[in-house]
């Protein structure tokens, strides 16, 4: 009996691999435990949202790669201890980064920020 809906075949699900079968790239896997150590190790680069880069356009902010792996190794220390919005205050510069997604929101002189009230943001970071 029909009732008017079209019959299909079904298909078979493919063969799981055997162990002789097991595609080569498969067996080279890097176990959970070196990549874990890898990303604890090494943070992931912060990244500059267009709004901070103009910012630090207009305002003329400089920040020297020194500066920029200090920071990004401290944002890095804060996630790990449960810091998901943070305000990093340098000697010439002052940043609101989400350390959650590793971005530079906005970017303001020291003389600017002295004026401003930063909200939602749960942790500060020091660099001299």
């Amino acid at each position: 009996m029909n009732n008017g809906f079209p019959i299909q075949s079904v298909h078979a699900l493919p063969k799981p691999y055997s162990k002789k079968e097991i595609p080569k790239n498969a067996a080279a896997k890097t176990s959970f435990k070196d990549v874990l150590q890898q990303q604890i190790v090494k943070p992931a680069a912060l990244k500059i949202s267009k709004h901070a880069n103009d910012r630090m356009d207009k305002r003329g902010i400089e920040i020297n790669s020194a500066q920029w792996e200090t920071i990004n190794r401290k944002v890095a220390e804060a996630k790990q201890k449960g810091v998901t919005d943070s305000l990093v205050i340098t000697d010439d510069a002052t940043l609101v980064v989400s350390a959650k997604n590793n971005t530079v929101i906005t970017v303001m002189d020291r003389q600017e920020a002295k004026s401003q009230i930063f909200t939602n943001i749960n942790g500060t970071i020091v660099i001299d």
